[in-house]
């Protein structure tokens, strides 16, 4: 197996770990903030936010991971992302700045901290749907001639795509909401059992819709997962998808279990992310960029590969380290800032 075979597999999936990551441990910060607007008072928002003090601007690194692999090993798909998804991104990056300066500010304004509340809601709910929507589009394939991109500056707005939107925003909410029941007590961990219940509805629904409309965008994607030899190796992950989100709907009311509601809606996360790959391997950019019509010369490939042997267990182990350190519940008491 020569250099170019291989080497765009490995990169694929590093990038794919990078996003995965990203999306599970920023999921639930994003998620709180979704959940704001359904906050009591302002102490309650107090404790949902200093849930994730701590922790919460590290989990951007798996992003900058992230974009920057896709620069560096795939920079025809880059280039063609940020053509199709120009506005998409733009709002993504303002949202993430707006939601950061909103969390930090809040804790230190006294006579604005509602409208502080009010933005970092805001940001969040964007910030959130801006993803989705960038998923949504990616999924339903960007229209390619000689590997440039032809569509227009709006090709974005589509129904799948704000379907996908929308169905983001359910499932970082669910993320969310076992956060708090994982690291909070009391009312808000009352509050937070109350909300998963109605979002592990949602997040099913929409999973629901997304995988039903999936075939219909591409007839290969129907090829691949209704064939005869395929159907049964595929099957898995639905079902497992849906013994998942029956074991978080029994466990979401449970008094005596807050782990395993978030180790569940993490666990959904990664089915739904498996699935995308499933249905869009071997395509970077569907319906017809394939990893190693995107990828960069194997000598790029080779050269950034050994880098990010360094960096990754950095990464890895400061995020762990950060995460053990911080374990625990969250009460009144705990100021980080």
């Amino acid at each position: 197996m020569d250099l170019m075979t291989w080497l765009p597999v490995a990169w694929f999936a590093v990038i794919g770990f990078g996003v995965l990551m990203y999306v599970v441990l920023d999921g639930f910060v994003l998620g709180i903030g979704i959940l704001a607007p359904f906050a009591e008072d302002e102490e309650q928002l107090d404790l949902m936010m200093n849930t994730a003090a701590p922790i919460w601007d590290g989990n951007e690194t798996w992003l900058v991971l992230g974009g920057a692999g896709l620069l560096a090993a795939f920079p025809k798909a880059y280039a063609v992302l940020l053509s199709a998804l120009y506005l998409p991104v733009l709002l993504l990056v303002v949202a993430l700045v707006f939601r950061g300066v909103a969390f930090e500010f809040r804790f230190k304004a006294h006579r604005s901290r509602r409208l502080w509340s009010v933005a970092f809601g805001l940001g969040s709910l964007l910030a959130t749907f801006a993803q989705g929507v960038i998923l949504g589009t990616l999924v339903q394939g960007i229209p390619l001639v000689d590997g440039a991109y032809q569509g227009g500056a709006f090709a974005w707005f589509s129904p799948f795509a704000m379907l996908t939107g929308a169905a983001l925003v359910a499932g970082y909410a669910l993320l969310g909401s076992t956060w708090l029941i994982l690291k909070t007590e009391g009312r808000v961990q009352a509050l937070a059992r109350q909300m998963t219940r109605p979002l592990v509805v949602a997040v099913i629904a929409a999973m629901g819709l997304v995988s039903s409309w999936l075939p219909f965008l591409d007839s290969r994607l129907m090829e691949r997962w209704f064939s005869d030899g395929n159907f049964w190796w595929l099957s898995p992950v639905p079902l497992l998808t849906l013994a998942v989100a029956a074991a978080l709907w029994r466990s979401a009311t449970h008094p005596r279990r807050d782990l395993p509601p978030f180790l569940l809606s993490l666990a959904l996360f990664v089915l739904g992310f498996l699935g995308l790959v499933l249905g869009m391997w071997p395509y970077l950019l569907p319906p017809s960029m394939t990893l190693w019509q995107a990828a960069a010369p194997a000598s790029s490939l080779g050269f950034t590969l050994v880098g990010l042997v360094v960096l990754l267990p950095v990464i890895l182990g400061y995020t762990a380290w950060s995460y053990r350190v911080f374990r625990g519940k969250v009460h009144a008491d705990t100021g980080y800032h």
